[in-house]
């Protein structure tokens, strides 16, 4: 795998006000009624050309509840055999579809979506493995419609900003990155992170935000080493991933669903560095210090949670005939996806979906 970035990943318009519209009103369908899906949408209320319009589930009184919450239009449960997505995705008005179900249900549905006609904005990480991805992104190319991964910290200022700022020079050659995400997570055999067949583990959940430092600031690795504690269950509970860069640079990452961590990161060049505070995945200040001069601090905040800019990139590519996003390219995806398939080879660890 080599390295394909050499320059920073900026927002198309970082300086524009994600409540902006940028074209056309959009209808939206959204598959799934669990906490990322309200999350998400509260942040698309925040968008006056988006309309809620059509939400779905398996359950007819979570979707009318959830509907109501939120004022779609339309809400859509299982229904005589018929699965609520399906339902949804029928309706010919829904011109983009967000899918916030578990990791090991995105192919199922996205794949779906795109037989439908419908545009997809599909939860993080894109499928649980690489060959799903693939099927996606030929599908999605092939019809001409709009897919991404919903890669939301990419989008942030400050993660614009710091990949910025390692671009730049200004710290000499990233010669190291190190960055971890965790947080005990209570066991539960039948929780979306905890089951094998919903993906679960830390690796689908939270290791992409670790990465997405090393992928920012170095590029996709040539080489890969993981360790990790795998539970009875055939789960990563933790994992450690070392990449290798053929210029000599390095990336430490950690990842667990066991134990707290400060949630940093470090970008160390030649020159000097920069540290991340606030969580990994939403920093709230950078810390950019040079040889041994006085640090230098930039303070960030956020429309909404956050996903306010990635929901505005989705919104304007969609809008501009874009079938995909120059920020978050599908490549990107399709090479993440290859790395964790690597990575799980190390662990030892597959889902069902793997032999499908």
């Amino acid at each position: 795998m080599s390295a394909l970035i050499a320059k920073p990943w900026l927002f198309s318009q970082p300086d524009q006000d994600p409540r902006t519209a940028t074209g056309a009103r959009l209808r939206w369908g959204v598959v799934a009624t669990g906490g990322i899906a309200a999350a998400v949408t509260r942040d698309l209320e925040l968008l006056p050309d988006a309309e809620l319009y059509a939400v779905s589930s398996r359950s007819q009184a979570a979707a009318d509840a959830f509907a109501a919450d939120y004022g779609f239009a339309r809400a859509y449960g299982d229904h005589d055999g018929v699965a609520g997505y399906e339902r949804l995705l029928a309706n010919d008005a829904v011109d983009v579809v967000y899918v916030a179900t578990p990791h090991a249900h995105h192919h199922e549905i996205a794949l779906a979506a795109l037989r439908a006609g419908k545009h997809v904005l599909c939860e993080k990480a894109l499928t649980v493995n690489a060959r799903e991805a693939a099927e996606l992104v030929e599908l999605a190319r092939d019809k001409g419609l709009f897919l991404m991964e919903a890669m939301w910290s990419r989008f942030l200022p400050s993660m614009q900003r710091a990949f910025e700022i390692a671009a730049s020079g200004e710290i000499g050659e990233v010669k190291w990155v190190g960055a971890d995400l965790g947080f005990p997570a209570p066991y539960s055999p039948t929780s979306r992170l905890w089951a094998p067949r919903d993906g679960g583990g830390a690796l689908l959940d939270i290791t992409i935000y670790p990465l997405l430092w090393a992928l920012g600031t170095l590029g996709f690795p040539q080489t890969v080493s993981a360790t990790g504690w795998i539970n009875d269950d055939g789960v990563d509970a933790q994992n450690a991933l070392t990449l290798g860069y053929h210029h000599g640079a390095q990336a430490q990452l950690t990842s667990s669903l066991l134990a707290h961590g400060p949630r940093a990161a470090t970008v160390a060049g030649s020159q000097g560095f920069l540290q991340s505070l606030g969580s990994v995945n939403n920093p709230t200040e950078l810390v950019v210090r040079v040889g041994f001069e006085e640090p230098r601090a930039e303070q960030f905040s956020v429309v909404g949670r956050g996903y306010s800019y990635e929901l505005r990139e989705v919104t304007r590519c969609i809008q501009q005939g874009l079938t995909e996003s120059p920020v978050m390219p599908l490549e990107d995806s399709l090479n993440t996806m290859r790395l964790f398939d690597g990575v799980r080879a190390q662990l030892g660890v597959s889902y069902p979906n793997d032999v499908r």
